[in-house]
């Protein structure tokens, strides 16, 4: 039996899916890639499908394109199915922009014809066309005369979006494609290219390693480990509430500790720390991001700076915790204090956090538990 992740967010709404993608399976020489997969996407959303390299991330795209199809399952787009037991349509039947890690343009072309190669438009027309789609993704129309060599690399994947949507695509594929840019250039491209998207309602869906790319592009993201969803929602829900350890490291820095957990509280070093609709009770690891921990002067919490990273306007700070008593009734060890855990911080003085300082602290907001292993 297939278990799916439960879905939150634009994805949960009453409206039927742009795309829908039901119990899909990939293997490739006996290995299984996607392991029952579901997944949807609503009309002009954009949805990150994020997760380590191996994941099934790409193998799940190329299956939405039509480049390749499911061993079983079903794809559906604009309430079609173009993938499923008794059907399959290709690439070119399907209404389906793609965008590569490396933009893909053709080099011999120069990017008027970049933009118009497979329009159906000619001469003039093609023309107003190819003006009018640079225009979309803020590039003169002076652009079209030069090649793709001539480009920066942040040019060249916006001359890709602008080709991909040419035809008027129904679903927008963006593999990868800012991973290969300088981090400055990388920022500026991705805000340009979800810009256009969002202002030509495309439905959209991006693949990328990149947690923080996927927390600030999307209106949904969808955490992929091992051929599966392992969580699907908001950026905020699964940042801030993921289902398992797993995917709360692999979304950011988590500082995770040991506690008890009775009622809606939990007990640990840090304190008493609340949990939203605690899903078991006693032993737990519990977790926090690092920015709900504080600096605070008379802050409940003490300890001592091991080490630091400096970021410029960030800092990131070690501290061993001083060891506290928790409730007697519930210790984590009835032999031992607790206490002495180095957690990590994040702060913006890296004056204030010298090694070897002491410092007091306080957590704001609720924790998330995790069933002690």
């Amino acid at each position: 039996m297939t278990t799916h992740p439960t879905q939150s967010g634009p994805a949960a709404a009453d409206a039927p899916a742009h795309l829908q993608v039901s119990d899909v399976h990939k293997s490739f020489g006996g290995t299984d890639v996607l392991k029952g997969v579901d997944l949807d996407v609503m009309q002009g959303r954009t949805t990150a499908i994020v997760g380590p390299s191996g994941s099934g991330k790409t193998t799940l795209l190329r299956l939405i394109a039509g480049f390749s199809a499911p061993d079983s399952g079903r794809i559906a787009l604009g309430g079609k199915e173009v993938a499923g037991p008794s059907q399959w349509n290709p690439a070119h039947k399907r209404s389906v922009g793609y965008v590569a890690q490396d933009g893909a343009l053709f080099p011999h072309l120069n990017v008027g014809a970049n933009i118009a190669f497979g329009l159906s438009l000619r001469g003039k027309a093609a023309s107003l066309r190819v003006g009018e789609l640079l225009e979309m993704v803020s590039m003169d129309a002076s652009y079209a005369k030069r090649r793709p060599h001539q480009l920066s690399g942040g040019q060249q994947q916006r001359v890709a979006l602008a080709r991909a949507l040419a035809r008027q695509p129904e679903l927008m594929l963006l593999d990868e494609p800012f991973s290969a840019l300088d981090a400055g250039l990388r920022v500026a491209t991705r805000r340009a290219v979800s810009q256009t998207l969002e202002q030509a309602g495309v439905t959209t869906i991006l693949v990328t390693h990149d947690q923080a790319e996927a927390l600030s592009f999307a209106d949904q993201v969808a955490v992929m480990r091992d051929g599966k969803l392992a969580q699907i929602g908001s950026p905020f829900v699964v940042y801030t509430r993921p289902t398992d350890r797993a995917t709360a490291e692999f979304l950011g820095d988590a500082v995770i500790i040991e506690a008890w957990l009775e009622g809606s509280l939990a007990l640990c070093s840090l304190g008493g720390i609340p949990v939203r609709r605690p899903p078991l009770q006693g032993k737990v690891h519990l977790m926090l991001r690092p920015e709900q921990i504080r600096i605070a002067d008379g802050g409940p919490i003490r300890g001592r700076v091991v080490d630091t990273d400096y970021f410029g306007p960030e800092t990131t700070v070690r501290i061993q915790l001083n060891p506290i008593k928790v409730d007697a009734e519930h210790p984590l060890d009835p032999h031992q204090p607790v206490g002495g855990e180095i957690i990590t911080i994040r702060h913006w003085n890296a004056m204030l956090a010298r090694p070897g300082t002491e410092l007091s602290l306080k957590v704001v907001g609720e924790g998330v538990v995790f069933p002690w292993d």
